[in-house]
């Protein structure tokens, strides 16, 4: 099973194995304190695409596109992520965006489902 969490939001162990798919570290939360298990940075939007987005709403649909081209030419860490559900039976992606419906986990998570 994958899940998706705010970092910000409290630890659970119902969280499992906690993936951080964001290329930056997370405004105010210390590395010790974060219950982050795994920081795959490498899986997070490329910086032109992410400066590009912006978090804004409006482009969104065609951020989904491109964000979903660079993950099918990033085969070896789509591979980390189904090898570490295997293993850990649940994982969950963990994003910083203020905004739970447009972000890169949910993109992220949702082409896990449709492999």
């Amino acid at each position: 099973m994958i899940k998706i969490k705010r970092i910000y939001e409290k630890y659970s162990a119902d969280d499992g194995f906690r993936v951080l798919v964001d290329r930056l570290w997370p405004r105010g939360i210390s590395k010790p304190h974060s219950h982050v298990d795994l920081w795959l940075k490498e899986i997070a939007p490329t910086n032109d695409l992410r400066k590009w987005f912006s978090h804004d709403a409006a482009k969104w649909k065609s951020f989904e596109i491109k964000y979903r081209k660079e993950l099918q030419e990033n085969k070896m860490l789509i591979e980390t992520i189904k090898d570490l559900e295997k293993k850990h039976h649940t994982i969950t992606l963990l994003f910083s965006a203020k905004d739970e419906q447009h972000n890169n986990a949910m993109v992220l998570q949702r082409f896990m489902l449709d492999m």
